[in-house]
Parts: structure tokens; C-alpha cells; sequence
């Protein structure tokens, strides 16, 4: 049953990751999605909040939550790794700009597979990963459908509208199987880690990274929303990869899979509540409009 789960669980990654990002693709162009990266400025504090604070955040509970070693371990994995394609459906729940939103995924994408070699070997000196085995994944799932998406779209433009909904009705439906698998798969470590209390450490730092990505983001319109949930959604999937794939210890995955949760938990709400502050403010401006 659990291996299973466990396939279950991987397939549902794969479908979701690739999906999401193939149906951004289809509704953008090339333009929407790789144009905000020629703001230095932006792209600067993006960096600087997810590969910077965040890891110094991340430090800092660990400073103070009292943890075992491998839940450190799987905490500073999480704090290390940025850029999802999770951002992309909390930015549509959020009303906010998917454009943007991909286009700060990839910045943060590409930044986490040169970051991530260089940074684990400090924060988890057991870690045998190479840095092939974090980019890969992240290519072959993120890269290459976007590209794909982007390719359709340039050329065939009535054939990406039609395919787009598609693309993101199943992304929808494997989200949905990805959180039961995880939550089934993992149950009794989730539950440990819940007894323990060691749950608020992933919870802080979760919160923490959205408070840091909305006050950087705040200087551009739309920014803060995107940035804010950016930072706040850490780069799961890599931070998995080290875990499974560079250290053999069950705890450290099961902490990065309980982040995983609290991310989901948390953002989600946080989007839905931007989504109807958005809706409130336009209406309000709509009816100061119709007044005067």
C-alpha cells in the first residue's frame, strides 16, 4: 500500500508541475513571462529574499524551536529551496498576475539548482547529491513544459486556447490527489511530528517567508502578492530530491513533506483572502466611479 502511495504521490508531482506550467505557456507569451526579469531591481530583492532571509530565518528557529537534528536538517533543505510551480495556482486563487508569478518562478528556479549544490553541503554535511540530480527534475518538469506552452502559443494560437483549460483542469484534479496521497503516505510521521510540537517550526518559517516576500514586494503593483506567496511557497520538489536521493533518514523527509502541508494549510487561505480583499477594493472603486 504505501509503495503504492509513494508511486501515486510521484506521478501526481510529475502531472501537476507539468500542467501548471504547460497551461501558463499556452496563455502567454514569451514577452509576459520573461520580460520582468530585465527589472535588475526587482530581480535583486526577489534573490535576495528567498536565498538570503529566509535561510537566516530558518536559522533562527532552529535557534530556538527545540528540533532533532533531522528535522533541522529537513527545515534548512526547505528554507534553501525556492521557486514552485505551486506559485502559479495560488497566484490564480489570489487573483493576482500569472505572469509575473511564472516569471518569478523560473528566476527562482534556476537560482535554487545554482544555490542549492553550493549551500547543502553546509547545512547538511551528510548530503551526497549531485547538483544534476536537483536540476534535472526541475527542467524536465517546469522548463521544458512553459517552453512548450510558449512554442504552441507563438505558433498556433486557437489550438493553445483550447488546450489551455484542459491543462489546467488536470493540474486541479492531480493537486488534489497529490495532498490525500501525501497526507495517507506519511500519516504517522505527520502525526509524530505533530505531538512533538516541531510542526511550528515549518509553520514559522512558512509565515515568516510570505511576511518577508510582501514587505520586498511591496515597491511594485501586484508585486507583493506575488512575491509574497512566492516566497512564502518553497521549492518542495528539491528539497525532496536532496532529502530521498542524498540522505538516507526518514525524518528529514517527513519534515520536508510536513512543510509541504503547513504550505498548503497556510498559503492557500492567505490567497483566497487576497482574492476577496481584490474583489472588495474594485468595488469600492467601481461605486466611488459610478458616484461621481
Amino acid at each position: 500500500m504505501v509503495g503504492f502511495l509513494q508511486t501515486l504521490l510521484s506521478i501526481a508531482v510529475v502531472v501537476f508541475s507539468v500542467c501548471t506550467m504547460l497551461a501558463v505557456g499556452l496563455g502567454h507569451t514569451l514577452r509576459d513571462v520573461f520580460g520582468p526579469m530585465l527589472d535588475a531591481r526587482a530581480v535583486i530583492r526577489a534573490l535576495v529574499a528567498n536565498f538570503v532571509l529566509v535561510p537566516l530565518l530558518a536559522y533562527g528557529v532552529v535557534q530556538v524551536v527545540p528540533l532533532n537534528g533531522s528535522y533541522v536538517t529537513g527545515l534548512m533543505l526547505i528554507a534553501t529551496a525556492a521557486g514552485a510551480s505551486f506559485l502559479i495556482k495560488l497566484t490564480a486563487a489570489a487573483g493576482g498576475n500569472l505572469p509575473l508569478s511564472a516569471s518569478l518562478t523560473m528566476l527562482l528556479v534556476t537560482a535554487t539548482v545554482l544555490y542549492m549544490p553550493i549551500v547543502v553541503p553546509i547545512v547538511a554535511p551528510d548530503a551526497r547529491v549531485s547538483p544534476a540530480a536537483i536540476a534535472l527534475p526541475l527542467l524536465w518538469t517546469m522548463v521544458l513544459p512553459l517552453g512548450t506552452g510558449l512554442l504552441v502559443r507563438a505558433r498556433h494560437q486557437t489550438l493553445a486556447e483550447r488546450l489551455r483549460p484542459w491543462s489546467g483542469k488536470l493540474a486541479s484534479v492531480a493537486l488534489a490527489v497529490l495532498v490525500v496521497a501525501t497526507i495517507v503516505a506519511h500519516f504517522g510521521g505527520i502525526v509524530r511530528i505533530i505531538n512533538q510540537g516541531a510542526i511550528f517550526a515549518p509553520l514559522v518559517v512558512i509565515l515568516g517567508a510570505f511576511a518577508i516576500g510582501w514587505v520586498f514586494g511591496r515597491e511594485y503593483r501586484g508585486g507583493h502578492v506575488v512575491l509574497g506567496l512566492g516566497t512564502g511557497q518553497r521549492n518542495i520538489a528539491a528539497a525532496m530530491v536532496v532529502a530521498t536521493q542524498g540522505l538516507d533518514d526518514p525524518d528529514t523527509v517527513v519534515m520536508v513533506v510536513v512543510a509541504s502541508l503547513v504550505e498548503f494549510a497556510v498559503l492557500f487561505p492567505i490567497a483566497w483572502f487576497l482574492a476577496r480583499r481584490g474583489r472588495r477594493h474594485r468595488q469600492l472603486r467601481h461605486g466611488r466611479i459610478v458616484r461621481a
